[in-house]
């Protein structure tokens, strides 16, 4: 019987942790203020949920999901992405129907897909992520881009790129298919099992092929480009008119295509510059999906979306220096001496809590000086020493460990006392 960790996951420690929430404060901050809501859904659903969110063709659907039987004999999957159970409780709850549209969503949560762990890619890791449903209009993936560099930018990070592309309409990305097929059906059998598979099925994903991305076909093969409606040429005109009235900077890469089998016209990655982060640079990806909510037997219904993952925003923050120092974590620790003083203390430390100071005490029965030295450790604001003698003359010293200056104060004013004390240095 293994007792450890399974392969793929790590523990998020004390220390560590605060990183992550940071992400994520910052992240529903700016969500906010864009009017995002937040949505939370089920971290396993029906399977078909995602054969037919993700794409039956993907890499996700035919290799990397965790999908178990339950004792109903149903088909079940831990979630690989977000957007399909979003999209799938778009349709199950008629948020469609509401008056307030589009619909502007948010989530953060673990996903699970089975891949080779290495840094920044994890069996089980943590996506935040954007659905806005039920606008066609450029000016939303306009504002999608920018609420995904708003994140960025604010998080401190400077040596990243969005990298822009349209997939086209129907009718392109259909004349791009075919033009796909008969480029690379000639010489298919020079590429993996996966492109041959994906030759008839879905030719746009050879693109995104790792294996075969040196093959001389790659790159020669058709672009999109060149096979846009006049309508698919138009609209990804403004969302880059918008940008730039925005003077949010881009670049135009005619190659970029996603793996998932949902998206159109805009789609979109922001990428990792500079030294130090390794060989997989993509930090975040998304695009406009129109066709979903129809899939999931909701009306015809526009989307578009982004999602990131936090342990590869977290990389990049390191890589770049930008991890902020998050100070000290308590405000008070009470250091007592004496039998009485330390039953004093429990009462005084819950009223301490009470007016919303953060502070702690020793459980561990050690002597004085062993007490100062934990305070040291937990780098304090103040640390609060009661003796028994201190008690009986109801009084209590008060140390600032910044400044090194220390004072009486009367033992019933004490609360009072820390609360101004904390609350001015903040």
């Amino acid at each position: 019987m293994s007792m450890q960790i399974p392969r793929g996951t790590q523990d998020l420690l004390p220390g560590e942790i605060e990183i992550w929430q940071y992400i994520e404060q910052k992240s529903k901050e700016i969500c906010s203020r864009y009017n995002y809501k937040e949505i939370r859904t089920p971290i396993f659903e029906h399977t078909e949920v995602f054969a037919r969110g993700v794409g039956e063709t993907t890499d996700i659907v035919q290799k990397e999901m965790y999908t178990f039987t339950d004792r109903g004999e149903r088909s079940l999957t831990l979630r690989p992405e977000g957007t399909a159970g979003v999209v799938r409780s778009f349709v199950g709850n008629k948020l469609y129907g509401e008056a307030s549209q589009p619909t502007k969503l948010f989530y953060t949560g673990p996903m699970f897909r089975y891949e080779r762990p290495q840094a920044g890619r994890m069996r089980q890791f943590v996506q935040f992520g954007v659905e806005a449903l039920g606008s066609a209009d450029p000016a939303i993936d306009a504002e999608v881009l920018a609420l995904v560099m708003s994140i960025y930018y604010e998080l401190g990070l400077t040596d990243i790129k969005l990298v822009l592309n349209s997939l086209g309409d129907k009718e392109s990305r259909e004349a791009h298919r075919d033009a796909l097929i008969n480029h690379f059906k000639p010489s298919i059998g020079e590429f993996c099992s996966d492109c041959q598979n994906r030759l008839e099925k879905n030719p746009l994903r050879i693109l995104d092929c790792k294996k075969d991305r040196e093959h001389p076909l790659m790159q020669t093969a058709p672009s999109i480009h060149d096979y846009y409606t006049e309508e698919s040429a138009a609209y990804f005109k403004e969302v880059k008119q918008h940008l730039d009235q925005m003077n949010l900077p881009y670049v135009v890469d005619p190659t970029l295509v996603r793996g998932l089998d949902y998206y159109n016209h805009t789609a979109f990655e922001v990428m990792a510059e500079g030294e130090g982060f390794g060989a997989i640079t993509t930090l975040c990806g998304g695009g406009r999906y129109n066709g979903l909510v129809q899939e999931f037997g909701g009306p015809e219904t526009p989307g578009i979306g982004f999602a990131f993952s936090i342990e590869r925003l977290i990389m990049a923050l390191k890589a770049q220096g930008k991890v902020p120092d998050f100070g000290n974590q308590l405000d008070c620790f009470l250091v007592t001496l004496g039998d009485a003083a330390k039953a004093k203390s429990v009462e005084l430390l819950y009223q301490l809590r009470q007016a919303g100071i953060r502070c702690d005490k020793d459980y561990l029965d050690k002597k004085m000086k062993a007490q100062f030295k934990a305070a040291d450790r937990l780098n304090v604001r103040y640390t609060a020493i009661l003796g028994d003698n201190e008690l009986n003359e109801n009084r209590i010293n008060v140390k600032n460990m910044e400044t090194g200056e220390q004072v009486e104060v009367a033992l019933d004013t004490f609360i009072t006392y820390m609360k101004e004390q904390v609350e001015g240095g903040k």
